[in-house]
C-alpha cells in the first residue's frame, strides 16, 4: 500500500484547508485510516481516525474544527478555524488486516498557519 497526501499549504489563522490521502496498491481490507501530525519539538499525535464501520475519533485539540471522512481509498481531513498551533506535518496512516495486521505511513503534507 502506498499513501500520498496532498492539500497542505500556508494559511492565515481562521482559515481552512482540505487534506487528502490516497491509498494505492493492494488496498483490500483497509479498515482504519488516520491522520497524525508532528510539529516542531512536539510528539506525533493522533488528529483523527475513521473506521469502515463509521467510527470516528478526534484529538481533543481539534474537536469541533476538523472533520475526517473517507471515500473508498481516499481519506480526507477538513480543517477549519485553523490556529497557529495547528502548524505541523500531517501524516496519513492506514491499518490493513489481511491475515496479519499491516500499518502504512505516508510522507506527509505540511500545514503552516501564520499571519
Amino acid at each position: 500500500v502506498q499513501l500520498v497526501e496532498s492539500g497542505g499549504g500556508l494559511v492565515q489563522p481562521g482559515g481552512s484547508l482540505r487534506l487528502s490521502c490516497e491509498a494505492s496498491g493492494t488496498t483490500d481490507n483497509i479498515n482504519d485510516m488516520r491522520w497524525y501530525r508532528q510539529g516542531p519539538g512536539i510528539q506525533r499525535e493522533l488528529v483523527a481516525r475513521i473506521k469502515t464501520d463509521g467510527f470516528t475519533k478526534y484529538g481533543d485539540s481539534v474537536k469541533g474544527r476538523f472533520t475526517i471522512s473517507r471515500d473508498n481509498n481516499v481519506v480526507y481531513l477538513q480543517t477549519n478555524n485553523l490556529k497557529v498551533e495547528d502548524t505541523a506535518l500531517y501524516l496519513c496512516n492506514v491499518v490493513q488486516e489481511v491475515a496479519s495486521t499491516y500499518v502504512y505511513w505516508g510522507l506527509g503534507t505540511q500545514v503552516t498557519v501564520s499571519a
